[in-house]
């Protein structure tokens, strides 16, 4: 690249086009990185450079870089002779879908993205510029952890990003990208995140590495075995969604943000609605059976009364008796609680409460609304679950939407047994409208159970045990388990005909965007733990 410069005999002119010459030389190092051999290396190992990678995320040139010219003041260990530019970390902010998104993205290619006090102080740079200025964050993780050679200063630089990550929670949307290595203390940023997408094959995250376990435990476990992509998505659940491929990655990052608000100050984007509002939802008749022990999958519910069928669902391989999902109604987001009948009956349990409570606050901090489907025979039973803690845990689902003051609308498909029914924002606790199907069963428990319980007695001392427990059940059901019994007591705000529910759920929706509710005044509650 060549500066052009004016004719003439000004030498100021000569001067300051070898500076532009100089300017343009060192711009395009930054651009290039540090060699054609570390970008093969990168290649090599199936992962795209961290420009590449903005390129999948951002607008089509978008991006406007920050800082892209700094460089380490460290000495000793070598690192005196090695100060390229950018320090192994890009920041700086561009558009998705024409709105404003900050980002940063690790550099394996330099010092392993491994994170100094330069490298730091570019990150706290651009996470307090998203916050001024409201808009979301995005963090392209694949590094190596603290840069040993700087000792403590590169430790000090983790503290700083978590403390700006709990500092920018529910005010802004931030979301983290596990696009190679994370380990050790760095691996608790992207733990404060509102979401976490990993990568198979190249994404992993642990606290301490194979090595490491296997020196301590004994224990001998892959990189992937310990913190890989499907491990997280499934198994601990630190992992929102784990993918094939980069590009897929993108895409659902890139349709994330189209239904997320810049901030917490503002309401989800609308989007014109080309699914008719008033559709009628005629196969909902057969997606749910009548019998309320038969299985369905809830997903098809969801496709079928949200905009187009089109949602975008958290955690789904993790906790799968309890559906999350982000999707429209009417062009309008709303958040979308769901009992999952195809997992364990639906039960709510451990997981499936503290996945549900997670994103019903997060809901609540960015105005979504919530719809929640309810299908739920209980809390699930058994020493396991009590001896790790279902009751305060569980009580972490039930906090979440007594403190949720967004647009609230519960829909009860078949059975809402015991304290699940509560939990699953019943009107008791507060939610704006209690709707049910003509297939609900509210109730204590289901009617054998109770009927085992209240009539056991009577049952024990009969010829015919089992002809009188039968009879017994159809008594329960048919005195306490109707399907007006709720609504008659003001529990249930109407008994709706399925095939309405989109039409009636949107309404309602309309009728409550400008709700307004405000919380006690308190510097913070204490949920549950």
């Amino acid at each position: 690249m060549t500066v052009d410069c004016p004719d003439g005999e000004q030498s100021d002119w000569a001067t300051s086009c070898e500076r532009l010459e100089q300017l343009c030389l060192i711009k395009q190092e930054v651009q290039r990185g540090p060699d054609a051999a570390a970008t093969e290396r990168q290649h090599a190992r199936g992962k795209l450079t961290a420009r590449e990678r903005l390129e999948l995320l951002l607008d089509e040139d978008s991006f406007t870089e920050i800082e892209p010219l700094r460089r380490h003041r460290a000495t000793g260990f070598g690192l005196e002779g090695k100060r390229p530019y950018t320090d192994g970390v890009i920041t700086g902010w561009g558009t998705v879908f024409g709105r404003t998104v900050f980002v940063y993205a690790h550099d394996f290619r330099i010092f392993g993205g491994a994170l100094g006090e330069a490298h730091a102080a570019k990150i706290h740079k651009v996470m307090d510029m998203a916050l001024a200025a409201g808009a979301p964050l995005v963090s392209l993780n694949d590094g190596a952890g603290a840069r040993i050679q700087e000792g403590v200063s590169a430790l000090a630089g983790y503290g700083g990003i978590f403390q700006r990550n709990t500092r920018a929670s529910g005010i802004i949307p931030q979301i983290s990208l596990m696009l190679g290595p994370c380990a050790g203390g760095a691996s608790y940023s992207p733990a404060l995140t509102d979401f976490v997408f990993m990568v198979r094959g190249i994404s992993q995250m642990f606290i301490t590495g194979p090595d490491v376990v296997r020196a301590v435990t004994g224990e001998e476990i892959s990189h992937d075995g310990l913190g890989g992509a499907d491990v997280h998505s499934a198994a601990s659940g630190v992992a929102h969604i784990a993918y094939d491929d980069v590009h897929t990655c993108m895409e659902d990052v890139r349709f994330l943000l189209s239904l997320l608000p810049s901030n917490s100050r503002e309401l989800p984007p609308r989007s014109p609605a080309l699914d008719p509002v008033d559709r009628r939802c005629d196969a909902l008749l057969d997606l749910v059976p009548a019998d309320p022990s038969a299985v369905y999958d809830i997903r098809g519910v969801i496709e079928e009364i949200v905009d187009d069928g089109e949602y975008f669902e958290v955690h789904p391989a993790w906790a799968a008796n309890i559906v999350c999902a982000l999707a429209r109604m009417g062009g309008d987001v709303v958040g979308i609680v769901a009992n999952q009948p195809a997992s364990f009956a639906g039960v709510l349990d451990i997981e499936a409460s503290e996945k549900a409570a997670r994103f019903v606050q997060f809901c609540d901090a960015f105005n979504i609304p919530l719809v929640t489907l309810v299908d739920v025979p209980g809390f699930l039973p058994g020493v396991q679950q009590e001896h790790q803690g279902i009751i305060r845990r569980g009580a972490k689902l039930l906090y979440a939407y007594c403190n949720a003051t967004v647009p609230r609308i519960s829909l009860v498909l078949r059975k809402a047994y015991g304290g699940a029914y509560i939990v699953m924002d019943s009107r008791s606790i507060g939610t704006d409208l209690a709707l049910a199907w003509p297939s609900n069963e509210i109730a204590v428990m289901g009617a054998e159970g109770a009927a085992n319980v209240i009539f056991r007695r009577e049952i024990a001392a009969a010829e015919d045990p089992e002809e009188i427990r039968q009879q017994k059940i159809k008594e329960y059901q048919s005195e306490l388990m109707h399907p007006y019994y709720a609504a008659e007591r003001g529990l249930v705000d109407d008994v709706i005909d399925p095939r309405d529910t989109r039409r009636i759920v949107i309404k309602t929706l309309t009728m409550l965007r400008d709700k307004h509710a405000d919380l006690p005044c308190r510097k913070h509650g204490n949920p549950p733990q």
